[in-house]
C-alpha cells in the first residue's frame, strides 16, 4: 500500500471517528428516509458521474486514485448524515450497509473471482460468429449454475484471446455482458444477487427456473441473435488472420470444479440452515449462518490459490486489479446509496412516494408493467440486489403472497432486476468486472456513456418485446 493510500485511510479513519465514534454506545436509531429530500442522492449522483466521466476525462489520474475519490464521497454522505441525523445514526448506517448488504457481496464476488480464475481453458480458438457464439450460448446455459460472476471469469479470458487478432472485437465483451454477466442468471438463486436475495426471503429455489424459463429463453435467443447478426457483418471486413496450428482445447485447474460447488453448497447451505443466532452490531443482525457462509467462501478462495498451480493462473492473466477496483468503488457505492436507499423504503411518506402510486392499478392491483420497468431502470443505477429487495417489499414482501396470487409481480420484479442490471457497468457487478479485465487485456471498451448507448440500442428494444407479449402474465 503506497503512503498516499495510507494517508487516505488515516484521514478518513480519523474524520468518521470525530463524528461517529462519541455516540457509538446510544441505541442505534434508524435513518429516517421520510425526513430526507432529492439532495440526499447527490453523493450517489457524485460518485456514478466520477465513474462515467473519470475513465474518459482524467485518465491517469482516475486509475491512479479512484479508490481514493470513492472514499471521499462515501465521506460526504457520511458527514452529512451525521451533521443532520446524529453521528449514532452515522454509524448505524454504515454498519448496516457494510454487515448487511456489502460484506457478503463482496465475499461471495471475490470467491467466485479466485476460483474461476483458476480455471483455465486452453487450445485453439478462433473467434468467428461462431464460436464466439458457442461461447456465449455456453456462457448464458453456465451462468444459473455456477453464477454470472463464475461464468463470466471462467469464459471471459478464453473469449477475449480467441478475439485477439480481430481488428472489431469490443461488440464480443459487450455482448458478453449482456447474456453471460447478466440475462444468462435469471434461473435460479445463484445466477443472480437479487434472485439469491429473494431466495432468501422466502422464495422457492426452482420458482424462477419455472417462471421465468420462457421469458429468459425469449430475451437471450434475441439478444444472441442481434449478436450474430453484427458480429457476421463486421467479420466481413476484416482482414483474415494468418492461420496458425490447431491445438486440443482442455481444461485445467480442475481442481476448482469441486471448488465451485463447494461455493453452491455454503450458499444453500446458509439459506437453509437456521439455527437462530443473531449477534447484534449496533443495530445490524448478523446471523450465524451467514458468517459461517462467508468465512467458508474465504477458506475456499485461500484453498483455491493454494490448490491451482501458479502456471495456470499466469496462463490466464489473472491479476488482482479487477476485483480490486470492483471493492473499492462498490464500497463506496454501498455508502453513498444509504440516503437513497432509505427514501425509497420510506415508502408513501418518502420522497418517492410517486412511486407507489405508478406500481399501482386505478383498483388498488400491482402494475407488472410499472414494476418490470422501474425495478429495471432503477436497477442499472442503485445495483440490482438492494433495489430488487425494495421492490420486493413495496410488492408486500410476502413471498407465499408472491409466489401465488401475485406470481406476476414477482416475476416481473426479477425480470427487471436482472435483465435491466445488464444497462450500466454498475447495474451488476460482474458487469464492472469483465469490462475491468477486458481494458486489462487491451480491448478498447467503452466509456460508462458509450456502453449505454450499446446497452439502449439492443436492450431496450428486445426488452420493449418482451413487454407487450409476457410481462403481468402469470
Amino acid at each position: 500500500m503506497t503512503v498516499h493510500n495510507n494517508r487516505m485511510l488515516r484521514l478518513l479513519s480519523v474524520a468518521l471517528a470525530a463524528i461517529l465514534l462519541p455516540s457509538a454506545a446510544h441505541a442505534a436509531p434508524a435513518l429516517d428516509g421520510a425526513a430526507m429530500g432529492w439532495p440526499w442522492a447527490l453523493p450517489f449522483a457524485g460518485i456514478l458521474l466520477s465513474i462515467a466521466t473519470g475513465p474518459l476525462l482524467f485518465t491517469k489520474f482516475w486509475h491512479a486514485h479512484y479508490g481514493k475519490i470513492a472514499a471521499l464521497w462515501a465521506l460526504i454522505a457520511l458527514l452529512a448524515i451525521g451533521a443532520r441525523f446524529g453521528a449514532a445514526t452515522a454509524l448505524a448506517a454504515l454498519v448496516h450497509a457494510v454487515l448487511a448488504e456489502y460484506m457478503s457481496f463482496i465475499v461471495l464476488l471475490f470467491a467466485l473471482y479466485v476460483v474461476a480464475g483458476g480455471i483455465l481453458i486452453t487450445g485453439t480458438l478462433r473467434g468467428g460468429p461462431l464460436v464466439n457464439s458457442g461461447i456465449l450460448l455456453l456462457g448464458t446455459a453456465m451462468a444459473s449454475v455456477v453464477g454470472t460472476t463464475g461464468a463470466a471469469v471462467i469464459l471471459v479470458r478464453p473469449l477475449i484471446r480467441a478475439n485477439a487478432s480481430r481488428a472489431n472485437n469490443t461488440h464480443v465483451v459487450i455482448f458478453f455482458i449482456f447474456l453471460v454477466a447478466n440475462i444468462g442468471g435469471a434461473l435460479s438463486p445463484l445466477g443472480d444477487p437479487p434472485l439469491f436475495v429473494g431466495f432468501l426471503r422466502g422464495v422457492d429455489f426452482f420458482w424462477t427456473t419455472t417462471h421465468l424459463a420462457y421469458q429468459t429463453a425469449i430475451v437471450a435467443a434475441l439478444v444472441l441473435a442481434i449478436f450474430v447478426a453484427l458480429d457476421f457483418w463486421l467479420a466481413r471486413g476484416e482482414a483474415k488472420a494468418a492461420p496458425v496450428a490447431a491445438e486440443t482445447l482442455r481444461l485445467r485447474g480442475l481442481i476448482n470444479m469441486p471448488l465451485i460447488a463447494g461455493i453452491i453448497g455454503a450458499i444453500l447451505v446458509s439459506a437453509t440452515w437456521k439455527p437462530g443466532i443473531e449477534f447484534d452490531v449496533y443495530g445490524t443482525h448478523v446471523a450465524l449462518q451467514n458468517l459461517v457462509r462467508d468465512g467458508a467462501l474465504i477458506v475456499i478462495a485461500l484453498a483455491s490459490l493454494w490448490l491451482t498451480p501458479d502456471k495456470h493462473r499466469k496462463a490466464n492473466d489473472f491479476t488482482w486489479e479487477p476485483i480490486a477496483e470492483v471493492a473499492k468503488l462498490f464500497a463506496g457505492i454501498f455508502v453513498c446509496i444509504i440516503p437513497v436507499l432509505a427514501m425509497l423504503e420510506a415508502g408513501h411518506n418518502g420522497p418517492f412516494a410517486w412511486l407507489l402510486q405508478a406500481v399501482t392499478a386505478h383498483d388498488g392491483s400491482p402494475h407488472e408493467v410499472a414494476y418490470f420497468w422501474l425495478t429495471g431502470l432503477l436497477s442499472a443505477f442503485l445495483d440490482n440486489a438492494p433495489t430488487y429487495l425494495v421492490f420486493f417489499q413495496l410488492a408486500g414482501g410476502d413471498a407465499a403472497a408472491l409466489m401465488g396470487k401475485l406470481s406476476a409481480t414477482l416475476a416481473a420484479i426479477s425480470m427487471g432486476a436482472v435483465y435491466m442490471g445488464a444497462l450500466t457497468y454498475i447495474g451488476n457487478a460482474p458487469n464492472f468486472m469483465v469490462a475491468a479485465i477486458a481494458n486489462e487485456r487491451g480491448v478498447k471498451m467503452p466509456s460508462f456513456f458509450g456502453y449505454m448507448l450499446w446497452s439502449f440500442a439492443v436492450l431496450l428494444p428486445v426488452l420493449g418485446l418482451l413487454t407487450f407479449v409476457s410481462i403481468g402474465e402469470p
